[in-house]
């Protein structure tokens, strides 16, 4: 059985707030906000993608959406250094189920993911 991940109690706040972030970077939206001017990500293939180019699918998706199907569950927070945090969490979509990790990074007040990587669960 995997252990439960536990976010720290001081670490909730950032929890929330990123919680929130996520599913608006899965969708598109605000995403050229969100996604740092260095993001990239390994996909769930083994893959590398860059900014521009997830940026773009991000794009074809929000021009076609599909049904809301996709769920998003076990949220743990951990920090990675100076105003640098892991988010994971578990996602389900329709044919499969994925751990998706994000690294999120917060300068001036503001938020942007660094790096994002997803692993093929089943």
């Amino acid at each position: 059985m995997e252990p439960a991940l536990v976010t720290p109690p001081e670490l909730t706040g950032i929890l929330d707030e990123l919680r929130r972030l996520e599913p608006l970077f899965h969708t598109g939206h605000a995403a050229e906000r969100i996604a740092a001017p260095t993001f990239w990500e390994v996909g769930a293939s083994g893959r590398r993608y860059g900014r521009q180019y997830v940026l773009d699918v991000l794009r074809e998706r929000a021009a076609d959406p599909q049904p809301d199907d996709w769920h998003a569950e076990d949220f743990h927070v951990a920090p990675a250094g100076a105003d640098h945090y892991l988010l994971t969490y578990t996602l389900h979509q329709p044919d499969r189920v994925t751990r998706r990790l994000t690294v999120w990074r917060r300068s001036g007040g503001q938020w942007q993911a660094i790096y994002h990587q997803g692993t093929i669960v089943i």
